[in-house]
């Protein structure tokens, strides 16, 4: 599953901002009568030092991050943003206590920071703990100006998936595509799920759009190919799926599952 999670952006960490001379950092804040400037800059060179960190992170350097974030917490040692950075560098060197510490203080700093939230869900979905994914993720779908709303409500559906609410996935899935059509994920995992449900026709609907978003399909896409294709009778189409993942995949979960379905004469 956490293959299909990270497709979704909950654990793939973006720049946020262009690489910025270190020069500028380095440089004293000036103070005017009125703060203004003194104010204006140290947000200024607190925003560089998390974009430069996030950079960092991206290219997992742990230790350039970190050193970034240390200097942003001189600026600003209570900065939501800052804890919830810190939280990914840890979670990716497999610090898990402290990345959950941090996550947990980056909420408790900005209650309303949805992406903060949404990385504590994907933290704790890694962890096995789907239930306090999916309570966190409840909260970030509420917030209606979140960029990354869609991706939201298909973290919440891959979550409802482990905790067996198949209905409920469905609908998470429905709302991320309501938002965003083209989303592979949630195309690929209603295809499945209406495939289960013995749904062929709208399951090969669901997989014909997410065959059209995709460059190459994973194992599990052309697994559910060959399965559809079985299931509608279509002989050309599972033997051309077969081919792919056979040749592509040959050591996958999917190609051996595929060929222990292959009846023996």
């Amino acid at each position: 599953m956490m293959d299909r999670v990270q497709g979704i952006d909950i654990l793939t960490i973006k720049t946020l901002s262009l690489f910025l001379s270190l020069l500028l950092l380095g440089g004293c804040i000036t103070e005017t009568t009125g703060g203004y400037t003194e104010k204006a800059d140290a947000q200024k060179a607190l925003q560089e030092r998390v974009s430069l960190a996030r950079q960092y992170i991206g290219e997992h350097n742990w230790e350039a991050a970190k050193r970034n974030l240390q200097l942003a917490t001189e600026i600003d040692g209570n900065n939501a943003e800052v804890a919830e950075a810190f939280a990914l560098v840890y979670q990716q060197t497999g610090e898990f206590e402290l990345a959950e510490e941090s996550f947990k203080r980056s909420i408790r700093l900005d209650r309303n920071c949805s992406r903060c939230r949404n990385n504590y869900a994907a933290f704790l979905f890694s962890q096995e703990r789907y239930k306090e994914a999916d309570k966190q993720l409840e909260i970030v779908v509420k917030d209606t100006l979140y960029s990354g709303r869609p991706n939201a409500f298909v973290n919440l559906g891959l979550c409802r998936l482990k905790l067996f609410d198949t209905q409920g996935a469905e609908e998470a899935f429905v709302r991320a595509l309501s938002m965003d059509r083209t989303n592979p994920i949630a195309l690929l995992e209603l295809a499945r799920i209406r495939y289960e449900d013995q749904d062929y026709a709208k399951a090969s609907q669901h997989y014909n759009a997410y065959k059209s978003v995709v460059r190459q399909q994973p194992a599990a896409g052309l697994l559910l190919g060959i399965q559809l294709a079985q299931a509608n009778g279509d002989r050309d189409a599972e033997a051309s799926y077969a081919l792919a993942l056979g040749s592509r995949f040959p050591n996958s979960p999917e190609y051996q599952s595929y060929r222990r379905s292959i009846p023996r004469d």
